[in-house]
């Protein structure tokens, strides 16, 4: 016999419900953007340059990111919970922040890589250094920074998933609506 005989059997997949607001989905936001990674570097090397500008931190610009991001993400959540009730699984709240997370990522690094390529034409004297602003800063910017955004945007959304989905949602059996009283979401 299997261990895993249905899909439900599999890890992540029990029916979950909303946790009460607005304290559970508060200190899911603050867990998911606060992720490992930025919050362990910044003591051992802190950031020179923390105003803003081209010279920022990264770890800061990405902190300030998933503040934005992480409530933005799990606000869409809950509304699509309340429109048609899914996700109904804790793998699929996890799934949604990744999927959010590495469009938002992408979406970041394209609009930086603009942002870099404009400025450029603005710093240039003539046209063949726009041209070549335009070419290094795609190159380096785009081609080269788009696949480690989208490694680092997926890796904190997976983080703040996880937050999301054991801090403001809570397993509940399944239990059927026989009289069509229950609420939904």
């Amino acid at each position: 016999m299997s261990r895993f005989e249905t899909y439900s059997d599999l890890p992540g997949q029990a029916t979950i419900a909303a946790r009460p607001a607005p304290l559970y989905p508060v200190l899911a936001c603050l867990a998911g953007a606060a992720w490992p990674p930025l919050l362990l570097t910044l003591p051992f090397w802190p950031p020179h340059a923390i105003s803003p500008g081209r010279d920022m931190d990264w770890r800061l610009v990405v902190l300030l990111i998933g503040l934005i991001a992480v409530p933005l993400a799990l606000y869409r959540i809950l509304s699509e919970r309340r429109r048609d009730g899914r996700p109904g699984t804790r793998l699929g709240v996890v799934w949604r922040f990744m999927l959010y997370g590495g469009l938002a990522a992408a979406l970041v690094q394209i609009t930086v890589a603009l942002g870099m390529t404009v400025m450029g034409w603005v710093e240039a004297g003539d046209f063949m250094q726009a041209l070549g602003a335009t070419e290094t800063t795609l190159l380096i910017f785009g081609v080269g920074g788009l696949p480690i955004a989208m490694v680092v945007g997926v890796s904190y959304a997976l983080w703040a998933g996880l937050c999301a989905a054991f801090i403001a949602f809570e397993a509940r059996p399944a239990v059927k609506d026989r009289l069509g009283l229950m609420p939904k979401g």
